[in-house]
């Protein structure tokens, strides 16, 4: 499917207010056009876009319930409660409990965590988990990164005497469990101003407020940031406001100075001589954390994350390292299968939506193929499996269209779910599988846009080879840490040609390694267009070609040199 090219236009007062920027910051017109695009429209906004600092933080006491969650905690810690961290068995949830029972640890003995099995339990609050907290003797659970409907299952713990504060970021239903504290930003009566935290966030932003109320200092709280920005970056959150600030210094974190734990991870990719960005998290780090989980217990990467021994890690990180690799197999072939179930069955090229149903497909990594569908297909794409007497299974979205809320429609027909816009979870009895998988066509159907269903580039600005200047691209790396809310910028250049030394490279020769110049300038622009070895023949002819791209750093043979990634390229 060829993308369209849609190149962002500036209003009047945009172009105004960017021609102002670009002076008193004394950058380029095409920075300051960037900025703008960014909702930053003065000096002190972009100083506070290029220097983040935690004064940037809001105050924790702002959400709803947090100073019930605070005194809860203070009391439990006071009257030597054992406390039980409990979370996800995802990056967010395993990053979210390592994160507070690191801190807590520091300070207090009598602390346990749990994650559930994903194939035993499946996702959030389980009866079994609320048992082994009864077992511990456990008088408080603290929920990460699940349990805004958990409703029975916190009525439950109480009847075993277990009081529950949870920290969430999904959507809740009108109705919230009757916990001491329900932390969650996007409850409708929370007036916290930043509604786009992480589970891990709001995990963090609940010991912030601890250590205020209790005087520990923020100081604290720092060494634990490469853990949030694992968070933030694999959770796929905005990385705007707080999420930015913290990704900012999680980063900075995780390049200087990461735990054991994720030092041991970071050499197990490759990564422990590299300047790790968000890129790096969320397609190499991310993944062997989130394997432990698909393919055996999650509770291994917590171990591994919160541990203090380099040999114990050095083995562990190992073990999660091969259980990526299964994972990398297992997760391929069942896209094939999908794939060839779709193709065998003419009626899919006329649906608006993919809903696709094996009982033997593993669990552990059906997410991974509902958003390799979406990408393939450009549509919604919903894949389940038989587990626990249920079929249950991933939904991933096309950008603009809320899948959560597609669920939300069907869910008289649903057991559980829950999830976020682009991505979400959910179980039924089986033979509800026909008449949900009819119900979602009927409401994708009628709510997406043809635009949703059809891939588009959107570029930043049209720009030529003249404008990439050592410092343009200096300031452009101040425009990191980058993500969703705040994409790396995409360029594009017309008319461009080869510079006489392009060539295919790659074991099947299927990349194009370019050397191109423009109209503008005398400026040679090594570029590297991935898979896209059917344009060399067209490069070679010297004619010029269109190229959409993001301006990435490369260094070999010691030489840092700037290089065009390219998305996109037009005849």
């Amino acid at each position: 499917m060829t993308p369209k090219w849609i190149i962002k236009q500036s209003t009047n007062q945009q172009i105004e207010t960017q021609r102002e920027l670009a002076a008193s910051l004394n950058i380029s017109p095409v920075l300051a056009q960037l900025l703008v695009q960014r909702g930053i429209n003065s000096f002190e906004e972009a100083r506070s876009y290029f220097r983040p600092d935690f004064s940037g933080l809001h105050d924790p006491f702002l959400m709803a319930d947090m100073d019930k969650a605070v005194i809860r905690l203070t009391a439990a810690i006071r009257e030597n409660e054992k406390i039980l961290i409990y979370g996800d068995y995802d990056v967010d949830g395993t990053t979210s409990v390592s994160l507070v029972y690191k801190f807590l640890k520091k300070f207090y003995s009598n602390v346990e965590f749990y994650i559930p099995d994903r194939y035993n339990e499946g996702y959030g609050i389980s009866h079994q988990g609320i048992n082994f907290a009864s077992e511990l003797g456990c008088k408080l659970i603290i929920a990460l990164d699940c349990g805004i409907k958990a409703i029975e299952k916190v009525e439950y713990a109480k009847e075993a005497g277990i009081d529950f504060v949870i920290c969430d970021h999904h959507t809740p239903d009108l109705q919230l469990p009757n916990a001491v504290a329900v932390l969650d930003p996007k409850r409708s009566d929370c007036p916290y101003p930043y509604k786009h935290l992480s589970g891990c966030g709001v995990g963090f932003k609940l010991l912030q407020a601890f250590s205020i109320r209790n005087n520990i200092p923020f100081t604290e709280l720092i060494p634990l940031l490469d853990l949030l920005a694992l968070s933030i970056a694999s959770d796929i959150v905005p990385i705007t406001g707080e999420n930015r600030i913290l990704a900012y210094y999680g980063l900075k974190q995780l390049n200087s100075n990461p735990s054991i734990g994720v030092k041991s991870i970071l050499e197990v990719c490759g990564l422990a001589e590299k300047e790790i960005t968000i890129s790096d998290i969320v397609f190499k780090i991310g993944p062997r954390i989130n394997a432990s989980g698909r393919m055996k217990l999650a509770t291994e990467a917590v171990e591994l994350m919160v541990s203090n021994d380099m040999s114990f890690a050095k083995v562990k990180s190992g073990t999660i390292n091969e259980y990526n690799n299964d994972r990398k197999d297992l997760d391929k072939n069942i896209t094939d299968e999908a794939i060839q179930l779709i193709a065998s069955n003419a009626e899919y090229k006329e649906r608006k939506s993919i809903v696709v149903y094996k009982p033997d497909w593993h669990k552990g990594v059906i997410g991974i193929v509902a958003s390799r569908l979406a990408e393939e297909f450009y549509k919604p794409s919903i894949v389940l499996t038989f587990s626990n007497g249920m079929a249950s299974g991933s939904a991933r979205s096309v950008p603009g269209f809320d899948v959560y809320q597609a669920i939300d429609s069907c869910r008289d027909l649903l057991e559980n779910f829950g999830g976020h816009r682009y991505a979400a979870g959910l179980s039924m009895l089986e033979k509800n599988v026909p008449i949900f998988t009819q119900r979602i066509e009927e409401y994708v159907a009628k709510n997406i846009t043809e635009d949703q269903l059809s891939p588009q580039i959107d570029i930043d600005a049209l720009i030529t080879f003249s404008d990439i200047t050592p410092k343009f691209f200096s300031v452009l790396k101040q425009f990191s840490p980058f993500g969703p809310g705040n994409l790396k910028p995409v360029f594009a250049t017309h008319g461009v040609m080869d510079y006489g030394s392009s060539r295919l490279v790659g074991k099947e020769q299927e990349h194009l390694k370019m050397e191109l110049v423009d109209a503008s300038s005398e400026n040679v622009m090594n570029g590297i267009a991935f898979g896209m070895h059917k344009y060399n023949d067209h490069l070679k002819s010297l004619k010029p070609l269109d190229i959409c791209y993001t301006l990435e750093e490369n260094t070999f043979n010691g030489n840092t040199s700037i290089q065009l990634l390219i998305k996109d390229i037009q005849v």
